[in-house]
Formats: C-alpha cells, sequence, structure tokens
C-alpha cells in the first residue's frame, strides 16, 4: 500500500525562468530520476498554476523523507541539480529557513 503526500513551492516571477524551469522538467536528468526510484518514490508529478508548484508523491510504505534527504546529501549530482533548480525556485512566505517544498495539510477528501 502506498502513501500520497502533497508539497507546495514558488517559482521566481519571471516568464524566461519559468519557461527554461519547465524545459528541464521535460528532460530531467537520468540520476535523477534513479535518485527519486531508489528513496522509494513510485510517482511523483509536478503541477504549475502562475508560480505555485504543486507536488504529487506517491511512495512506498518504507519511504522517509529523513532518508531521502541523507542520500540526497550524499549525492553530487543531486546536489548540482537542487543548485541549479534553486535558480527558480522561492521559498513559500511561510518557509522557514532553509526550507524548500513544504508539504500540505489535506483538509477535504471526497468519501465514497
Amino acid at each position: 500500500m502506498s502513501r500520497r503526500y502533497c508539497l507546495a513551492l514558488d517559482l521566481k516571477d519571471d516568464p524566461a525562468l519559468i519557461a527554461e524551469y519547465k524545459r528541464y522538467h521535460e528532460r530531467i536528468w537520468p540520476e535523477i530520476t534513479e535518485s527519486i526510484r531508489k528513496s522509494g518514490i513510485e510517482d511523483l508529478e509536478i503541477y504549475l498554476s502562475g508560480t505555485r508548484l504543486f507536488m504529487v508523491m506517491e511512495v512506498e510504505e518504507s519511504f522517509s523523507f529523513d532518508r531521502k534527504a541523507e542520500a540526497d546529501s550524499k549525492n553530487p549530482k543531486v546536489q548540482e541539480w537542487e543548485k541549479l533548480m534553486w535558480r527558480f525556485q522561492k521559498p513559500l512566505p511561510q518557509a522557514g529557513p532553509g526550507e524548500k517544498w513544504l508539504l500540505m495539510k489535506r483538509i477535504f477528501k471526497l468519501e465514497k
């Protein structure tokens, strides 16, 4: 059984930067895809509205944000990608120091 997480982040309000960010995500680096899959993320989608990014992750039961962060910190290619992506991204207003993608809290679910 998998779990779902939803996260949000903003992009800088610059159409050229947003277009470039989208181009990078048309051909994500294979090392990044490998890192995502190895961490226990089964599916990942990113949506964009204006400057707001919305990420939906389906993860294995064993997935851990802490283990993913630790593995990412030791992976030079992931660090290179994150540094590159930060050129386009900016934290949400409520983000703390050093926070990027923020977990969202579900407030409604349509029940059967």
